[in-house]
């Protein structure tokens, strides 16, 4: 096999090295000045490239946030995949998902997780649509099947995560003043009754 041209694989560096630039430069304006007040513009002058380099990268502002958003969330993917039980392996499937929600709802009331603060910029279907997003239903749709949940897991899956949806959770916890251990206990009620961990 082949090497790939010496301007190809120099090209894919320079790639590599503009994205981490810039998002490197995103993390540090969001903790400077909040990620509300972040703009592409200041992205690209903070990096050192052009404007056009980064749209061309990203797309928008949510393809950019949606970007450092990934990067956010590997920790936490980490955990719930890699980590200690009971969010990792090692536990019962109906106790790691139990975690899963719990650390969800714990990670929104944290006003210092920069998980939530950005996916909160960006829209419900861009955040479904994400690598995350796409991670988290992954992961409780395996749980389900693990745990002999009869039924469709890729729905049921749908179904469970809309309860930890930030919208949804931050509407229970801002409007209605639902408490952190009050949505995690309805949590741990919702996934017995679903795997029928109760009855065992």
């Amino acid at each position: 096999m082949t090497d790939p041209p010496e301007s190809l694989t120099g090209e894919r560096a320079d790639a590599a090295r503009n994205r981490a630039r810039l998002l490197e430069a995103a993390a540090w304006l969001v903790a400077e000045r909040g990620a509300e007040h972040v703009t592409m513009h200041e992205v690209a002058q903070v990096a050192g490239v052009g404007k056009g380099t980064l749209f061309r990268r990203f797309g928008d502002r949510d393809g950019l946030l949606l970007a450092l958003l990934d990067d956010v969330e590997a920790e936490f993917h980490e955990a719930y995949t890699l980590g200690p039980p009971p969010l990792g392996p090692g536990a019962p499937a109906s106790d790691r998902l139990i975690a899963f929600g719990h650390a969800l709802i714990a990670r929104v009331a944290d006003e210092t997780d920069l998980g939530p603060v950005l996916g909160r910029l960006v829209s419900s279907e861009r955040r479904q649509t994400s690598h995350y997003g796409r991670a988290f239903r992954q992961h409780v749709t395996s749980l389900l099947r693990e745990a002999g949940v009869v039924g469709d897991h890729p729905m049921l899956a749908h179904a469970l995560l809309a309860f930890v949806d930030l919208d949804v959770l931050d509407h229970l916890r801002t409007d209605d003043q639902v408490t952190t251990v009050r949505l995690q206990a309805t949590w741990a009620d919702l996934v017995r009754r679903v795997t029928g961990a109760n009855e065992r």
